[in-house]
């Protein structure tokens, strides 16, 4: 096995140290071994208002009263709202209910059973 030309300098000076490479010349360190794509996730993991992870498909309940945007209507504290869908964006969940479609923040929901 060969080591790798340091990629800071490009110099070829450089030698294992445990799970690190290490340059002689600059001094600069790098892992041995590349990060394995199911270590390295691109999936934003969601919680809500209590710290659970969140999955399409899951049960909230709104923890507070929401005002809606450009309209009259308000979502009440201790609605339920089913097959939840995760996006992303700042409002990570969205929603149908009975007043329409909706994109919520998951720190005003909370998993229910």
């Amino acid at each position: 096995m060969s080591v790798p030309a340091c990629p800071q300098c490009s110099l070829t000076n450089t030698y294992p140290d445990g799970e690190n490479y290490v340059c002689a010349d600059c001094g600069f360190e790098w892992l041995a071994k590349p990060i394995a794509a199911d270590e390295e996730s691109d999936e934003r993991v969601v919680k809500d208002a209590l710290g659970n992870i969140l999955k399409d498909g899951d049960s909230v309940v709104l923890i507070k009263d929401l005002k809606v945007k450009g309209s009259s209507t308000t979502l009440k504290m201790g609605s339920k709202v089913k097959s939840i869908r995760l996006v992303s964006g700042d409002h990570e969940v969205d929603c149908k209910m009975d007043a329409g479609s909706f994109m919520l923040k998951a720190c005003f929901l909370k998993k229910s059973s």
